[in-house]
């Protein structure tokens, strides 16, 4: 009996994951190709029956999971997904009747039901990668590539822009921009797209933000209900966790931290806003969750011509302040928030004890990690630095438009903490002074924290360069902050990191140079330094390149996201480990 069980769940998985590909394909080509009202009933009304025996397979899985060795988790999952189609199909049961043509159940429900079916049965087919010998940092790099192809197949549709289609070199360059979480541009998506093109952008961010492994391997482990130990082994190096038994834990803080910080700050947002600046509730909440979502990733995409510079929210201060947290978190990376929650947490249960039963704290030794010490003080240093100079430099240029002190205080805290990764603009570029500019070129090299929606090199790759500094001017021969050596592998991977940046960037600005001769070279070296530190801002130069100059900032943004050192590792074999050790020379510098 146990074993019919097992072979009707396994037959229904893979029709499951078989007819969810097939439907989730007819929907694509529905939203975005076929404009012919009837194909679109007919459509409809195969993917309504599609739709009720998903239902039936769901409900049949959840019924045979008490009698097959599933895990509890696996069961939630499928009776969660199991309420979510019923409730679809319930919900909207008095609005039709099966012989009178009308619609079984609202398209835009069944669509998200078939979605999440595929996006479901997916997930679970990547955790047998561990079947087979593969590097987990070629399969980072080879996930985000296939994101990108898979974004360029969608934006190529013909339903995603208004007017004309785009290029195959403009829709890699859009798909690369939002996986990347990078927001630079060669369209206006916010006059030229339609809502369905605007859609896959967020979802790409979204995905692109949180990395494919990782947003797989959540869910195929909700679904399936475990890891394997060949797979906790893979995901933490996918995830940079040092522990193999905090791989889970760490998946689901991590997903769970990026929907909570993008609830929040789609809260804040939306009450920042104006109505009357919208036609419908609707198109204010997407406002919202397109904003909260590009904010968090740092992807700096906007629905707004001209971005937060639009002169509907240029002077919403609210709104800057929302956008302004949600990518600062983004950018301070997930371990430093679960660290700060944990440190939180011991000192209010100190507090608590110490006011209820008059308990002595009892303090926990390095409950703040150690890169979160470095990242923090490091993050804090550099917006401080960045603001006090963009207040001073941009006083009497940008700033001017802003009669208030408060306003001139958000703007120059927004102009200086935007660069290290975020993208947004709430002034022009253009207008910027010219030390303003160089002061964005060293903010977006720097860029955001590891473990961040953020790219650049780095603070924690700045902050120990700087350490270096120090460490030599006083004669000494190791770096020591906060009571810890740092170890001479870190050091090594710190000054390849920057080193590979700066060649990259060379190379990326002379290829531009030579591919668009007839650019500015500053605007040209700014839109390399953005590209590659996956910042999304320009000068204003991104719709004018060449085919070949949109090739080469497709490829720094590629390298940006993915990290130099971290292609080099897919691509080089390692060496084996030797047992001697050559005689040390001393260099001359």
């Amino acid at each position: 009996m146990d074993e019919k069980i097992r072979y009707l769940r396994k037959l229904l998985d893979h029709l499951l994951i078989a007819m969810s590909f097939v439907c989730s394909l007819v929907v694509v080509f529905h939203l975005g190709y076929n404009t012919d009202p009837e194909i679109e009933r007919l459509t409809n009304r195969i993917l309504e029956w599609c739709f009720l025996f998903f239902a039936l397979a769901l409900a049949a899985k959840t019924f045979t999971a008490f009698k097959s060795k599933s895990s509890v988790i696996s069961r939630v999952g499928e009776a969660l997904l199991l309420f979510y189609f019923l409730a679809v199909i319930i919900a909207d049961s008095y609005h039709f009747s099966a012989m009178d043509g009308t619609e079984l159940v609202k398209p835009e429900w069944m669509y998200l039901g078939i979605f999440a079916i595929l996006i479901i049965e997916v997930s679970k087919q990547t955790l047998f990668f561990d079947k087979f010998y593969f590097n987990p940092t070629l399969l980072f790099v080879l996930s985000f590539l296939a994101l990108i192809l898979i974004g360029t197949a969608l934006l190529l549709l013909p339903k995603t822009t208004y007017q004309q289609q785009l290029t195959f070199v403009d829709a890699l360059f859009l798909a690369t921009s939002a996986v990347c979480i990078t927001g630079l541009s060669v369209v206006d998506i916010a006059k030229e797209f339609t809502g369905f093109g605007q859609t896959i952008i967020l979802v790409l961010v979204q995905i692109g933000g949180l990395g494919i492994m990782t947003f797989t391997g959540f869910f195929g482990y909700f679904f399936s209900g475990g890891f394997s130990y060949k797979n906790q082994l893979m995901f933490t190096e996918l995830i940079g966790e040092n522990k193999v038994s905090s791989v889970i834990s760490t998946l689901y803080k991590i997903i769970l931290v990026t929907f909570f910080f993008e609830i929040l700050g789609g809260f804040f947002i939306y009450l920042s806003l104006d109505p009357n600046q919208f036609e419908s509730r609707a198109e204010q909440l997407y406002f919202t969750i397109f904003h909260a979502i590009t904010a968090f990733c740092n992807a700096g995409f906007s629905t707004l011509p001209d971005g937060l510079n639009n002169t509907a929210v240029r002077f919403n201060y609210g709104l800057h302040l929302s956008i302004i947290g949600l990518y600062v978190m983004g950018g301070l990376g997930f371990g430093i928030i679960f660290n700060s929650y944990e440190f939180i947490k011991r000192w209010a249960f100190n507090l608590y004890y110490k006011l209820r039963y008059r308990r002595h704290f009892v303090y926990r030794a390095r409950v703040i990690a150690f890169n979160s010490k470095i990242i923090a003080y490091t993050s804090f240093f550099l917006v401080l630095f960045s603001f006090v100079l963009v207040f001073v430099l941009e006083y009497n240029h940008t700033l001017r438009a802003h009669e208030s002190i408060y306003g001139k205080i958000v703007t120059a805290l927004f102009i200086g903490t935007s660069p290290r990764s975020a993208g947004f603009n709430t002034v022009m570029m253009g207008g910027l002074a010219f030390p303003t500019v160089m002061l964005l070129f060293l903010l977006m090299w720097i860029g955001a924290a590891p473990g961040s929606t953020g790219g650049g090199i780095k603070v924690t790759t700045f902050a120990l360069a700087t350490l270096n500094i120090f460490t030599v001017t006083r004669g000494k021969d190791r770096i020591e902050v906060f009571g810890r050596k740092v170890s001479d592998n870190s050091v090594s991977r710190a000054f390849s990191i920057i080193s590979l940046s700066l060649i990259f960037l060379g190379a990326a600005i002379f290829m531009l140079s030579v591919t668009d001769p007839d650019q500015n070279l500053l605007s040209l070296a700014f839109e390399t330094f953005s590209a590659y530190s996956t910042t999304g801002l320009s000068l204003g130069v991104t719709p004018q390149l060449s085919n070949a100059g949109r090739l080469v900032i497709i490829l720094t943004m590629f390298v940006g996201r993915v990290g130099s050192l971290t292609l080099l590792v897919a691509l080089v074999r390692k060496a084996k480990p030797t047992n001697y050790q050559l005689p040390a020379e001393q260099m001359n510098f």
